[in-house]
């Protein structure tokens, strides 16, 4: 009774068997099938391993939304070098609600030369380079963002040679913190005082000849400070042409979030534009020789997540490369054999076709001639 049972189970399976096999004497094989197949089989292989590429990889997914965030504080950070004593410059942060955030709550001034050395000139060469491909082709920042906090650090290296040139410069570092409105960062003579009607800088005390607003931005970010992240100003030298000389950057600040399987961090992303001038009264040219970067925080917010393909897709899109190339293949090659056989029965009713004979009444006959036995030899 068990085997009746396992007998009619087996049947009611075969009959639902969706892939009949046949057997192989009912196989016809040939040259041209072999070599479609071969054909197939080669880019099959080709096509799942781009897609096994594709699906190792990530890419970066940005979404924008409205940043609500207004109470919290905004970080700056700056690495900045001055072609001027220390003591005959002073930087500070003004913003649009009239605060004025001193450089004394977190910046350090430290005497430097400001000619690199040559190690110091190839990270820099390199930098520059970095950011001339950055503006270029912007898919490499997806590249930054997937390598932060595991590249090597951006900072400027510290000098391998022990010059005994003495220090003809200033380096401004550290960070400031400021409210999220926009504001004014601000490099210039004379160190910063408080004022009721603003703020003022002791200028008067320094010869006017000592201006030298050469500068170099070695670091300047807001947010968190990622390392592997390369700021849009990072590398950046400007070389003073005259005593009285100003140098702008317009700064747009977009809050970012960065989501990756790396980190998780808040971040800042800017943009910027440049301006430079000398100061000349005479010529209508107003305002104060320095280095003023005034910056906006926009009102969007950036949400950069790091995405990978799923699993279940993977499968679907590699299902679909091997049935698509082995259907297409071979409607190609049936397609193709059709044509061949219809080129090759026209060449053989052509090879076929009936000669005319002439007849001794001057007639012709269109049948072919009856094959006789002195023909035969």
């Amino acid at each position: 009774m068990r085997r009746l049972n396992r007998k009619k189970t087996l049947n009611l399976m075969k009959e639902l068997d969706a892939f009949p096999k046949v057997p192989e004497s009912y196989v016809e094989t040939s040259a041209s099938g072999g070599t479609v197949s071969l054909i197939a089989f080669t880019t099959i292989i080709f096509l799942t391993i781009m897609e096994f590429t594709v699906y190792w990889d990530t890419w970066m997914k940005y979404e924008y939304e409205v940043d609500k965030d207004f109470t919290s504080k905004l970080r700056i950070n700056i690495d900045i070098t001055v072609a001027m004593r220390c003591q005959y410059v002073g930087a500070d942060v003004l913003d649009l609600a009239e605060t004025m955030v001193a450089s004394a709550d977190g910046l350090i001034y430290e005497p430097v030369i400001f000619d690199l050395s040559p190690q110091q000139k190839e990270w820099q060469r390199m930098l520059q380079l970095i950011q001339s491909r950055l503006q270029e082709e912007h898919s490499l920042q997806d590249v930054i963002f997937k390598s932060a906090f595991k590249s090597t650090s951006t900072a400027l290296p510290p000098r391998e040679d022990n010059s005994l040139q003495s220090p003809d410069a200033c380096r401004i570092h550290g960070h400031l913190y400021v409210n999220k409105v926009a504001g004014n960062f601000h490099i210039t003579v004379g160190k910063a005082i408080p004022h009721p009607r603003g703020h003022a800088h002791l200028a008067a005390l320094v010869s006017h000849d000592s201006y030298n607003f050469s500068h170099r931005i070695d670091h300047l970010s807001f947010g968190e400070l990622i390392p592997g992240i390369i700021n849009p100003l990072d590398g950046t030298e400007k070389i003073a042409s005259d005593h009285n000389q100003m140098f702008q950057y317009f700064i747009t600040v977009v809050p970012t979030k960065l989501h990756t399987y790396k980190i998780s961090a808040e971040t800042h992303q800017f943009s910027v534009t440049e301006r430079e001038r000398v100061i000349n009264h005479a010529a209508g040219s107003h305002g104060v020789s320095g280095i003023f970067m005034k910056y906006d925080i926009s009102s969007l917010m950036v949400t950069v997540t790091e995405e990978h393909m799923p699993f279940w897709q993977f499968l679907v899109r590699l299902c679909g490369i091997i049935g698509g190339i082995f259907s297409t293949t071979g409607i190609l090659h049936g397609f193709g054999r059709f044509v061949a056989e219809v080129i090759l029965c026209r060449f053989r009713l052509g090879s076929y076709r009936s000669t005319s004979v002439p007849l001794p009444d001057g007639h012709t006959s269109n049948h072919l001639p009856l094959i006789t036995d002195n023909s035969m030899h």
